[in-house]
């Protein structure tokens, strides 16, 4: 069985009808929807509606005041940026989406990439990153390291977990370099490891190590001098993992340090 009975019209279709604000089609709809009583009460505020244009026809013929003339401005301003920055604001994400998307797919096509020379920039950038690291924790004269030399063993084992591989702590003293002590430090692929050593004229060395991921990472490098740090690195790679040995030296005294760490490493 039907409902015969008529589905009552939103009261804003109705304020909205007799302020003529709907479209001819809409109004036309209302209409034909309209009740006894939903009708009385529109020709009821339509007169209410008439009556009050009778009583304040002049003001209409005044101009604007300025306070309300400059507050309709302000309000309109308002507006208008807001609607802008709705329109800017949909642009930057579709900016943002489109970018998003671009750098996922370079992503997985790039994963899918063979080995190639290409990877030697990873590498050059892990030896940027070793400079940097010395430059930012040298010349600490309080807190250079974590963990001390005279807890060498510990700081061994903690940083071999961290780095998921057994380290070896090379050995300097024969070059002049006694060990500070070390620090876990955050790396593109993982956990990096820094040792730091020092010689009797205070001169500080480093030693930054981690595993590097990607193409052309799991074989054996020889030593590269990276000179555009804030200190030189030589740095070299073997069997995924990486080293930089960065320090104020000169190319030679450096290149004898990096020799002696390779071979005990």
């Amino acid at each position: 069985m039907h409902d015969s009975t008529p589905h009552s019209i939103d009261e804003n279709d109705l304020h909205a009808l007799v302020d003529g604000q709907l479209p001819p089609h809409q109004a036309q709809a209302v209409r034909e929807r309209l009740g006894p009583a939903d009708a009385a009460r529109v020709a009821h505020w339509a007169a209410q509606r008439e009556t009050l244009r009778g009583l304040h026809a002049a003001m209409a013929e005044k101009p604007l005041p300025e306070p309300l003339r400059m507050a309709a401005g302000r309000l309109q301003a308002l507006h208008d940026r807001q609607t802008r920055l709705w329109h800017l604001g949909g642009m930057a994400a579709s900016v943002l989406l489109a970018f998003g998307l671009g750098w996922t797919l370079h992503g997985q096509w790039h994963a899918r990439l063979p080995a190639t020379p290409a990877s030697v920039s990873s590498v050059q950038h892990f030896a940027q990153q070793a400079a940097v690291a010395h430059a930012v924790y040298q010349p600490e004269q309080r807190h250079p390291v974590e963990v001390g030399a005279a807890q060498q063993e510990h700081l061994v084992q903690w940083l071999s977990k961290r780095l998921g591989r057994p380290l070896t702590l090379p050995v300097l003293t024969q070059q002049g370099f006694e060990l500070v002590g070390g620090r876990l430090l955050p790396g593109e692929s993982g956990a990096r490891a820094q040792f730091m050593y020092q010689n009797q004229a205070g001169q500080r060395i480093t030693l930054y190590l981690g595993a590097l991921n990607g193409a052309g990472a799991a074989g054996e490098t020889a030593f590269r001098l990276h000179a555009n740090g804030p200190v030189p690195a030589f740095y070299w790679m073997d069997q995924g993992f990486g080293y930089a040995l960065s320090g104020p030296l000169e190319r030679d005294a450096l290149l004898t340090l990096a020799t002696a760490v390779h071979q005990q490493l």
